[in-house]
């Protein structure tokens, strides 16, 4: 039991701290109205573990306090990301290909409203919620499920896992 214990909390951790990597690295795309997080491409990891949960999660917190983000975006953005990965892991059995549906759906909704109240964004909601949708997609459909396959390749060769 401890160990599985250790293991979830061990996902988690790096799974946060890659998130918060990713933001980092590329801060200059990853905030305002106009955004392509890359780190959003690690939203289908729910897909694989429940750990991505906690871990984008909290990953998300930090990096938007280490990115500066106001107390309403720290709050709010990370609900998106924890909405996006709670159903991505629900719909984990579903198909892979729905892996990505949650969070662009979450952020798409919520992140133009953070924009629009928390940092006075002149822009209108609705141009803002096609910015994000398609930094979104692009993160979570495109580099996400990129993602995803690489790691059933991975999971498979290492496990001897059937593919999902």
């Amino acid at each position: 039991m401890k160990n599985k214990k250790a293991l979830f909390i061990t996902q988690a951790a790096v799974i946060a701290a890659l998130y918060v990597v990713l933001v980092v690295v590329f801060n200059y795309i990853s905030f305002g109205p106009v955004q392509f997080r890359v780190a959003e491409a690690l939203t289908i990891l729910p897909y694989f573990t429940p750990a991505a949960i906690p871990g984008l999660f909290i990953g998300c917190i930090l990096a938007n306090v280490i990115g500066g983000a106001v107390i309403w975006d720290i709050i709010f953005g990370s609900i998106a990301t924890l909405i996006g990965a709670v159903f991505t892991y629900l719909l984990r059995k579903k198909s892979k290909f729905l892996a990505p549906l949650p969070p662009v759906l979450a952020n798409t909704i919520i992140v133009p409203w953070v924009l629009k109240y928390a940092y006075g964004a002149e822009e209108m909601v609705w141009f803002m919620a096609v910015t994000v949708g398609i930094g979104e997609i692009l993160a979570c459909y495109v580099l996400g499920m990129i993602l995803l396959f690489a790691l059933n390749k991975v999971r498979r060769q290492v496990f001897g896992e059937d593919n999902k």
